[in-house]
C-alpha cells in the first residue's frame, strides 16, 4: 500500500521525535507480554508429561484422579507438594516465569504478609499475601484493556455528536449545547457512590457508567471543526452537486475534523487509565481482588511498613502514564502542520 507524501512526513516526524518513538515501542512490548500473562504469571504449569501423556493445565481443568488413584476426583491443586511429587514420579512439568496466579495466595511465607522482595516473590507480597508481581502484570492488562475500551467509544460517540452539532448548526447545536452544559454538570463520584451501593461495580457496569460522561471529552474539537469545514468552498460545491449530507460529512470534513482529535486520543487514554485507577484507590472500583493498580496504591498506603507495595504502584503507574504521555507528544507533533509540512 502507498502512502501519501503527507503520511510519509507525519511517520517521519513521529520517528523525529526519538522520545515519543522509543516509549511507543516500550509500551507495545509491554502491553504484548501482559496480553499473554497467563503464560506468564499462573499458579498452574504450561505443560505436563504424565505417564505417556500430555497435559496442558493452563488452558485446561484437570481433575487430580488422573495423577493417581490416591487423589480425589477435583480441580488438581498442583502447589500441593502430593501432587508435586506425584507428577515427578512418572514424568514432569513446565512451570510458568511467576508460577502464581494475581488470586493466589502464597503459602509458607518467612514473615507474616505482606513479605519483602525475594527470589520467590521478586516484588513481595500485598497483606493478603498474594503476589505483587503477578498482580502487576494482570493490573497492566487489565487498565489498558479498560482505557483503550473506554477511549476507543467514547471517542466515537463523541466524534458522531460534535459532528452533527457542527454540521447541522442552528437549533440543533443550540440545544445539544444546553444539553451538554447541564449534563457535565453532574456530580459524577456521587452517582458512583449510589450505584455501587445498588449494585456491584464490575468492568463492565463501570465502562458504561464512564461512557455516559467521558464522551464530551471530544464534542467540542469535533463541533468546531464542523462548523468551520461546512462553510468552506469544496462542501457547498458538493453539496450543490447533490451529495447526501452523511456523504459529505464522512468524506469531505470528517478527515480534517480527525487530524485535531488523534492528536487527543493517547491524552484520553492516559486519562482513562487514571480513572480507573482512582476509582479502584478510593473503593469504588473493580469488584473486591481483582488485580488492580489502585486497589495496590490504596495497600501503600495502608502498610507503610511495606514500601515496596508503594514503591511498585507509584513506578508501574507513573512509568505507564509517561509512556502514553510522551506517545501524545510525538502523535501531536506529527500531526502539526507547521511541523509535517517542513
Amino acid at each position: 500500500m502507498r502512502l501519501s507524501p503527507l503520511t510519509r512526513r507525519r511517520l517521519a516526524v513521529f520517528r523525529a521525535h526519538r522520545r515519543g518513538f522509543w516509549s511507543l515501542w516500550i509500551f507495545l512490548v509491554l502491553f504484548g507480554l501482559t496480553l499473554f500473562a497467563e503464560f506468564i504469571a499462573n499458579d498452574r504449569p504450561l505443560v505436563i508429561r504424565f505417564d505417556g501423556h500430555w497435559y496442558f493445565p493452563v488452558v485446561q481443568d484437570i481433575s487430580e484422579d488422573r495423577f493417581g488413584a490416591d487423589f480425589m476426583p477435583t480441580e488438581a491443586d498442583y502447589s500441593d507438594p502430593a501432587l508435586q511429587a506425584a507428577i515427578r514420579a512418572k514424568g514432569w512439568m513446565v512451570w510458568p516465569a511467576v508460577p502464581f496466579h494475581y488470586d493466589t495466595v502464597v503459602n509458607r511465607l518467612p514473615v507474616p504478609a505482606p513479605a519483602p522482595p525475594s527470589w520467590r516473590n521478586l516484588l513481595g507480597t500485598d497483606d493478603q499475601a498474594r503476589d505483587v508481581l503477578a498482580r502487576v502484570i494482570y493490573g497492566f492488562r487489565l487498565s489498558v484493556l479498560f482505557g483503550f475500551t473506554l477511549t476507543l467509544i467514547s471517542s466515537m460517540i463523541g466524534v458522531a455528536a460534535g459532528a452533527i452539532q457542527g454540521f447541522r448548526g442552528g437549533l440543533t447545536d443550540l440545544l445539544f449545547q444546553r444539553f451538554i452544559e447541564i449534563w457535565s454538570g453532574m456530580p459524577q463520584l456521587y452517582l458512583l457512590i449510589i450505584l455501587a451501593s445498588i449494585i456491584t461495580p464490575s468492568f463492565w457496569v463501570l465502562l458504561v457508567f464512564l461512557l455516559l460522561f467521558s464522551w464530551m471529552n471530544l464534542t467540542g474539537v469535533v463541533r468546531a471543526e464542523f462548523l468551520r469545514g461546512r462553510n468552506l468552498e469544496y462542501v457547498r460545491a458538493a453539496k450543490a452537486l447533490g451529495v447526501s449530507d452523511i456523504a459529505v460529512m464522512w468524506r469531505h470534513i470528517l478527515p480534517n475534523a480527525m487530524v485535531a482529535t488523534l492528536t487527543f486520543l493517547p491524552f484520553t487514554l492516559s486519562g482513562s487509565v487514571t480513572i480507573l485507577a482512582s476509582l479502584d484507590f478510593l473503593g469504588f472500583g473493580l469488584p473486591p481482588g481483582s488485580p488492580s493498580l489502585g486497589e495496590l496504591v490504596n495497600q501503600g498506603k495502608d502498610n507503610l511498613q511495606a514500601p515496596w507495595l508503594g514503591i511498585t504502584a507509584f513506578v508501574v503507574l507513573g512509568g505507564l502514564l509517561t509512556l502514553l504521555i510522551f506517545i501524545g507528544e510525538a502523535v501531536r507533533d506529527a500531526f502539526d502542520p507547521r511541523k509535517a509540512g517542513r
